[in-house]
Formats: C-alpha cells, sequence, structure tokens
C-alpha cells in the first residue's frame, strides 16, 4: 500500500508540474474559504518545494526575462513571503495566495447575503465600499479577486461566487468612470505630452488567471443561475448577461503592454479570440446594443486607460480583433461609432519608423519591459494580419459610400506597413467593386487602384517574390478603371516599375488586343495609348538597353521613328552596355524581321564581346556564332570577310572553328540571299587566299594548342577519345595544299615530346602512322 500510494502522489507531482494552467488550479486549492491551517501550510511547503524544481516552468513561459514580483498588488501583506527566485514560476501566485484569508467582514457580508447594500453611503472616494446606489464593492487587485470568485466556484459556492463576482464587475464600472473623470480633468495636459505610459502593469485579457474569463463564465452560467434565484444583485432593466458582456468588453478594451516572450503573447491572441467568441454567441437586443453603446464611446474618450484612446503607448496590445468585433456589431445601430472605433483601431504604433524619446521611455509602474523591443514581437505577422482583416471589413461595409471609402484609405496608407496586406486589401476592393453583373462600383475601383500603386511603390525597391504577380495585378486594375488610369501609371512609370517590367508587362498588356477591346477605344484613342506605350519603351530602353532594348523595338515595330530611335539606342550601348548574348537575340530579331544588314551589323558588335576559349565545346553561344557567320556568308565575300577576323579573335575552340569554316567552303558566298547575289561570282572562295586562308590557319592552329592542353593531364581512359580528336585534327589539315605534310610533322612533334606515354604513342602511330 505504502508503494502505491507513492506512486499516486509521484504521479499527482507530474500532473502539477505539466498542467496547461497549474497557477489557477492551485489558486482555487489554496484560497478554499473552508482550508484549515494545517492544510494551508502543508499546500505551502509542497508549493515551495515544487517552486524549487530546476524543471518547474515559469509562468510567462519565457526563459529569457526578469518580471518584477506582483505581491504589492495582493492587499493582504503577501510581502512576507516574497521568493529569492528572479522568476516567476507557475506556482509563485499560489504561494503568494496562502498569504490570503477570508476574514474581511466586508468581503463576507457581500458573500453572504443578496440584501447587503447601504443606500444612504454616499462616500465618493477612491476606497469605498459601496456605489452610488448603495451596492457593495470589493477593491482588491483583479486577477486576485477574479480567482477567489472561481475558487468559491470550484469548491461549491456558485451563490457566494455570483455575489462576489457582481460586486467585481460594478467596482470595475466605478473604476471605469472614475478613470474617465480624471482623463478628462487632464485631457489637455496629457494630450500635450503627445505620449502616453501604460496604467496597467499586467492586462486582464491573457493573464495566467483569466480574470475576465471567470468573471464572463460566473455570470452565464446557466446551471447555477437556474438553481439558485437570486434576489436584489442587479439594478432595474440589468441582466447577468449583460453584465458579462460589459465585463469583457471592459477586459478587452483594457490598454496593456505587450508581454514578453512568445508563450506570453500568444496567450493574450489565444485569449482575446477566446472571449470574442463567446461574445458572438450572445444575440444583441436594445439593452446590449446600449451597453456597447456606453462602451464605445469609453474606449474612445478615456485617454491612457483605454487602448483606443486617442494616444496609446508605441508598445500596448493592439485592438484589431476587437475592434472588427466592435464595429460589425455597431455598423447596424449607430454607423458613426462603429467607423471611429475601427479607424482609431487602425493604429499599429510599434511599427511607426520613429519614436520620441519620451515615448521609449519607462514609468516606474512597468519596468518588465525592456526599450524599443520591436523584434520581440513574436505574434508580429498575426497582428498585423488581423489588422489587415479590420481594413478589409470597413472597405467592405463602406462600398458606393465615397466619403467612407476615402477615409478608410487614408487609414490603411497611413498605418497598414505591410506591402503583402496592402496588396490583398487592394485585390479585396477589387473582387467587391467587381463583383456583380452590373456596372462595377467606380469608387472602390479608384480605391483598388490607389492601393495597388502603393504597393509598387513600396516593393519597387525591395525584393517582393509575388512583385510580378503584383505588376500584372495593377495594369488589370487600371484598364478596369479606364484608359486615363493607364496612361497615368505609364506616364509616371519610373516610380512604380523597374524599366523591364515597364515594358515586358506594362507596355506591352497596354498595346495587346485584349486591352483594346476591354477598353473598347476607338482608333485616335488606340494611337494615343500606343504612343504612350511607345515613349515609355523608349525611355525604359535609355535607362536600361541591356534589359529593355529588344521590348522596346517589338513595341515600336509600327512607327517608324521609334523603331529607328530604339535600334540607334541598342547601338549607342552595344560597345559598353550589353552583353554577347543580348545583342545576339537581338540581332536574330532584326533578321527575323527582315532587316538582314542590321542583323549583320549587331551580330559583329556581339562577336567583339565574346570569347570562346578552346576548351569549350559546348558553349551556349556556339549556335550564335555559327548563325552569325551563316549570315555574312548569305549576305557576300565583303561582309564575310569582314566577320572572320573577328572569328578568328573571339573563337579558340577548334571544332568550332572547323565547323565554320566547312560551312563556309559549301556555298558560294551571297547565293543564299538571293537579293544578295549579283554581288558575287558565283564561285567557291578560295583556301589559300583571304579570308579563309586567315581561318584556315586559325583552325589548324586551335588543333595544335588544344592537343597540346589535352596531352597534359591525359588519363588513359581518354585515350581513344583523343585519337578521335586527331582524326578531326587530320581532316581539317588536309583542306590546307600542303596540310599532309603539315599533320605528318604535327604527328612526329607529338611522339618526341611525349614519348614517355606509351601507350598513348603506341595507339597514335597505329592511327596516323
Amino acid at each position: 500500500p505504502t508503494y502505491f500510494w507513492k506512486c499516486v502522489y509521484g504521479l499527482f507531482e507530474c500532473v502539477c508540474l505539466c498542467c496547461v494552467r497549474p497557477g489557477a488550479l492551485w489558486m482555487c486549492i489554496v484560497l478554499n474559504p473552508h482550508c484549515k491551517p494545517e492544510q494551508k501550510s502543508s499546500w505551502l511547503r509542497q508549493l515551495r518545494r515544487w517552486n524549487s524544481v530546476d524543471v518547474c516552468p515559469w509562468e510567462d513561459g519565457n526563459h529569457g526575462n526578469e518580471l518584477p514580483n506582483l505581491t504589492h498588488s495582493l492587499p493582504q501583506g503577501a510581502h512576507g513571503n516574497q521568493e529569492m527566485r528572479p522568476h516567476r514560476t507557475v506556482f509563485t501566485r499560489a504561494i503568494e495566495a496562502c498569504d490570503l484569508h477570508w476574514q474581511d467582514r466586508h468581503l463576507q457580508h457581500i458573500i453572504a447575503s443578496d440584501l447587503y447594500a447601504n443606500y444612504c453611503y454616499h462616500d465618493n472616494q477612491e476606497g469605498s465600499l459601496f456605489d452610488s446606489r448603495g451596492w457593495p464593492l470589493w477593491h482588491e487587485h483583479v486577477p486576485t479577486a477574479c480567482a477567489r470568485v472561481d475558487a468559491l466556484r470550484s469548491h461549491g459556492y456558485p451563490r457566494e461566487a455570483l455575489r462576489l463576482a457582481i460586486a467585481v464587475v460594478n467596482t470595475l464600472r466605478r473604476q471605469q468612470q472614475r478613470q474617465l473623470e480624471h482623463f478628462r480633468r487632464h485631457k489637455k495636459e496629457l494630450l500635450h505630452k503627445g505620449h502616453t505610459s501604460i496604467t496597467n502593469m499586467e492586462g486582464w485579457v491573457g493573464h495566467p488567471l483569466d480574470p475576465i474569463g471567470t468573471l464572463f463564465s460566473t455570470l452565464t452560467d446557466r446551471a447555477d443561475l437556474q438553481r439558485m434565484p437570486v434576489q436584489r444583485l442587479l439594478g432595474d432593466g440589468e441582466s447577468y448577461v449583460a453584465l458579462a458582456v460589459e465585463t469583457a468588453l471592459i477586459g478587452l478594451g483594457q490598454q496593456r503592454v505587450m508581454p514578453d516572450g512568445l508563450y506570453a503573447q500568444e496567450k493574450v491572441c489565444r485569449n482575446e479570440e477566446q472571449l470574442l467568441a463567446k461574445l458572438q454567441e450572445v444575440e444583441l437586443d436594445d439593452s446590449l446594443v446600449k451597453i456597447f453603446r456606453k462602451q464605445a464611446v469609453f474606449l474612445l474618450e478615456a485617454g491612457p486607460y483605454s487602448g483606443l484612446g486617442e494616444i496609446v503607448h508605441r508598445e500596448s496590445v493592439p485592438m484589431h480583433t476587437f475592434a472588427r468585433y466592435l464595429f460589425t456589431s455597431l455598423l447596424p445601430h449607430d454607423a458613426e461609432l462603429a467607423y471611429k472605433i475601427a479607424l482609431r483601431a487602425m493604429r499599429l504604433p510599434v511599427l511607426e519608423s520613429t519614436a520620441s524619446s519620451s515615448d521609449l521611455s519607462r514609468p516606474h509602474h512597468i519596468v518588465s519591459v525592456v526599450p524599443n523591443r520591436y523584434p520581440r514581437w513574436f505574434t508580429l505577422s498575426h497582428i498585423e494580419s488581423q489588422q489587415c482583416e479590420l481594413a478589409s471589413t470597413m472597405l467592405t461595409a463602406a462600398k458606393g459610400d465615397s466619403r467612407r471609402l476615402e477615409t478608410v484609405l487614408e487609414s490603411i496608407q497611413k498605418n497598414i506597413h505591410s506591402s503583402s496586406h496592402i496588396f490583398k486589401l487592394a485585390q479585396d476592393a477589387f473582387k467587391i467593386a467587381t463583383l456583380m453583373d452590373s456596372l462595377p462600383d467606380i469608387t472602390l475601383l479608384k480605391v483598388s487602384l490607389e492601393l495597388g500603386l502603393q504597393v509598387m511603390r513600396i516593393t519597387l525597391s525591395t525584393l517582393n517574390w509575388r512583385r510580378r504577380e503584383m505588376v500584372r495585378w495593377l495594369v488589370t486594375c487600371a484598364t478596369e478603371v479606364g484608359v486615363y488610369a493607364l496612361d497615368s501609371i505609364m506616364q509616371s512609370w519610373f516610380t512604380l516599375f523597374t524599366p523591364t517590367e515597364a515594358t515586358s508587362i506594362v507596355a506591352t498588356t497596354v498595346m495587346s488586343n485584349s486591352t483594346i477591346v476591354r477598353l473598347h477605344l476607338d482608333c485616335h484613342q488606340q494611337e494615343n495609348l500606343a504612343s504612350s506605350a511607345r515613349t515609355l519603351a523608349l525611355q525604359c530602353a535609355m535607362k536600361d538597353p541591356q534589359n529593355c532594348a529588344l521590348s522596346a523595338l517589338t513595341l515600336c515595330e509600327k512607327d517608324h521613328i521609334a523603331f529607328e530611335t530604339a535600334y540607334q539606342i541598342v547601338l549607342d550601348a552595344a560597345a559598353t552596355g550589353m552583353s554577347y548574348t543580348q545583342l545576339f537575340t537581338i540581332a536574330r530579331y532584326m533578321e527575323h524581321r527582315g532587316y538582314p544588314m542590321r542583323a549583320y551589323k549587331l551580330a559583329t558588335l556581339a562577336m567583339a564581346h565574346l570569347n570562346l576559349s578552346y576548351n569549350q565545346d559546348t558553349h551556349p553561344a556556339i549556335n550564335d556564332v555559327l548563325w552569325a557567320c551563316a549570315l555574312s556568308h548569305s549576305l557576300g565575300k565583303n561582309e564575310l570577310a569582314a566577320v572572320i577576323p573577328l572569328v578568328v579573335k573571339s573563337v579558340k575552340c577548334a571544332t568550332v572553328l572547323s565547323d565554320i569554316l566547312r560551312r563556309c567552303t559549301l556555298t558560294t558566298p551571297g547565293m543564299v540571299s538571293a537579293l544578295h547575289s549579283r554581288r558575287n561570282s558565283g564561285k567557291l572562295m578560295s583556301l589559300d587566299k583571304a579570308p579563309l586562308r586567315q581561318l584556315l590557319d586559325a583552325t589548324i592552329g586551335a588543333y595544335i594548342n588544344t592537343t597540346h592542353s589535352r596531352l597534359t593531364h591525359i588519363s588513359p581512359r581518354h585515350y581513344s577519345e583523343f585519337i578521335e580528336f586527331l582524326g578531326k585534327a587530320r581532316e581539317t589539315f588536309m583542306m590546307a595544299h600542303d596540310g599532309h605534310i603539315q599533320f605528318t610533322q604535327f604527328i612526329d612533334n607529338l611522339k618526341q615530346i611525349y614519348k614517355g606515354k606509351k601507350k598513348l604513342m603506341m595507339l597514335v602511330r597505329e592511327r596516323f602512322g
């Protein structure tokens, strides 16, 4: 039996150390109203032992942050049990709570009776025990007070838990009113500073004890409420659900600092979403709408106490998710107020590029926050997506209202810094504007276009893998807006697009048949649009001839002056600004368009940039070289004579040179082109005279040099391949009138120089004598 209970106790320890919310669980245990002193002492010893274990989880899940001790928030002298460890574990709050008791007379009256009130009590001091209606208040650190409520419910005292919960909520409402009055008295002074501080050391949403969730559950638990009718806990027209909703709104709207650590930040998001999910299950009636209006006004006017005050702290938790819920709830009843809330919530101060030095200073009551902590907002991507969702919701609701759309657009442009999210909003607006079969909403289309233009400007100088998609989409959007929008983006292309994008995507799309058909343009309008596109293409070609010249030539084909201008730009840039690949590409285009002499000119310019070494027999430019020689050969003897010296200078690869030589000897120069056939005598060119003699000598020389290079580091497995190479070399040697003699001397030299390679030289003798 002893061993059995040891195992059970060990398992219990594991559960306690790994529990999802051990802090809240142990708060409930040690706050048992009827817990005996010896039991509490026993729990305290056990909690301290677990607390000292090295693997004991920390409360915020963050292993690199020092948090202040929060025992000063506990009103009954909890300072005596402050732990020496610098970090708060999941058991720290329970250890501190062991100093709490239930003997306070006011607390006992609150939980004991539905009739506890003092209607003659009119003390409006901060620590008043009753509100102006005479109902009891409970001034205790809110999470601690809510932990008492949770403990009462957990230990089978639902009526007492409900009484205390209502007292806590009444205290929150009174505190909220006092905060509003205080801010109104000092509003001018606070707003003049231009910055604010966060008055709550720890927020109630995302708190380890989940105080707002506890109050909400207590006030909406139907099983408990049906089982125990309460006589006088509510005012006229109030309901438990209304009280729960107002409590949730108070907690969600509280300005609170973003905690440190991924776990704590994710918990804030999760807790907020859970509360909103509960609120969405509540059906709004007139009384609840009244509460929404009241709380919305407070959020807008309560200054530093509200997450939606006029000025918020740089690192306060954003209100986007909460504001979207408020917006959709209020919109059918008070659109003006709904938009005020949503527009105020669009802010994201932590992403602002500059912050005043005073804003970065930390007042004494947020000492746990280190300055300039922007990189440690681990949930920033989620926050930005929620900001985007809020903006999208407003855009959808504002369709058809030009004034509201303009206001929402300004807010998006000011507050959203992610190009991807702005692009998503632009796409959303475009879809909404063109959703119906009828005419599109032109106002919303213009908003979509403006957002698209902002995306172009943001991403112009930064890398974005969706950039090409964004450019194509913008042109589509501008086309939908109208011809003036297309003309406008072409006029200001240099602020929106790279030269390559402007020519290959923008101008090409503008001049396509599908665009002309879509816009229903007449001939005059078509010509004006095409003229703008050609002007853009020429400007881009001047700025970036390497990447835009070919596109410019293509776009200017139908306008002689523009085409000549583009061609001249290519010639001017050929000497220094363009590679042989680009020049060969444009040269082939010129031949295709029926300009062989211009193609030849560009091909010779390309050859000047080329350098093919002896071992580059698979170089991608080989086909271009063969094409250039074939083009020169087709034009005539003079053109071929001019290009061969360039080939000899640029190409050192023997197999390529022999291929060119062989092609040049098969036909008469100029015979391929009937246009230029009169420029030749109809005879094959002689290999003993220029220019083919120069090419032949260069080819033989290339074979000799390549042979020596290959023999320097040849291995036996390449012997047969080398013998084949010598066979090709002999074919070229034989094209010369004394080729046989030259080749024999060449082989003899090899035998003499490389006589140490006996096996290879034996193979050479067998094949070539």
